[in-house]
């Protein structure tokens, strides 16, 4: 009898092990397409998939759930629909602070939290410009020290230059983003999203 048990415990956990790498591996087809959602509805399909999801790996689900809102406000402040925003920014916030909750030194994540307070910004949804600007300000220092040659980096560094009133340095800093993004390995495991933010 507890050969059995044991027997069925060990299918269990093979069954349990396999239903996890099966879901990591959903949630990376879903990375994927990141790059390819063209409606507010495709990022919201996206958000739903990254934080329902139930993996060993969940700060990656929550940091892709917090890009997805980014990139959805973003696509919606391109469209000026006039439709609400400041709700869809406030959760990527949200979800990118629990990432950096269980990863304190990525500084993809500090990257996205630099976005996303430049972004509350844009929105005319900060209550204070200048400390939402420092805490974007601070963000970018942190990943500066933990990325290399990163262009969703540069690009924070685009929009922290423009929001400073530096024009000429935005420009230069863009040119770069840009040669980055071309340049980034779109294979590589790690984020390659944010092409569409240059030249949108």
């Amino acid at each position: 009898m507890n050969k059995l048990l044991f027997i069925l415990g060990f299918f269990m956990t093979g069954f349990c092990a396999n239903a996890q790498t099966f879901s990591d591996q959903a949630l990376q087809q879903s990375v994927q397409q990141i790059n390819n959602a063209k409606t507010d509805s495709d990022y919201d399909t996206l958000f739903k998939v990254f934080s329902d999801a139930k993996t060993s790996e969940k700060w990656k689900a929550n940091y892709y759930a917090a890009v997805t809102m980014y990139l959805k406000t973003h696509f919606l402040l391109k469209q000026t629909t006039g439709r609400p925003m400041t709700e869809s920014n406030e959760l990527a916030k949200n979800f990118a602070m629990q990432a950096l909750a269980s990863e304190k030194n990525n500084g993809e994540i500090n990257t996205l939290l630099g976005l996303i307070y430049i972004q509350k910004i844009r929105l005319r949804a900060s209550g204070d410009t200048q400390k939402d600007l420092k805490t974007a300000i601070g963000y970018m220092s942190k990943a500066d020290t933990q990325l290399k040659n990163n262009p969703r980096l540069t690009f924070l560094k685009v929009e922290i230059a423009e929001n400073s009133g530096n024009k000429a340095q935005s420009i230069e800093l863009r040119q770069k983003a840009v040669k980055e993004f071309e340049a980034a390995d779109l294979s590589s495991s790690s984020p390659n999203w944010g092409k569409n933010l240059i030249g949108q």
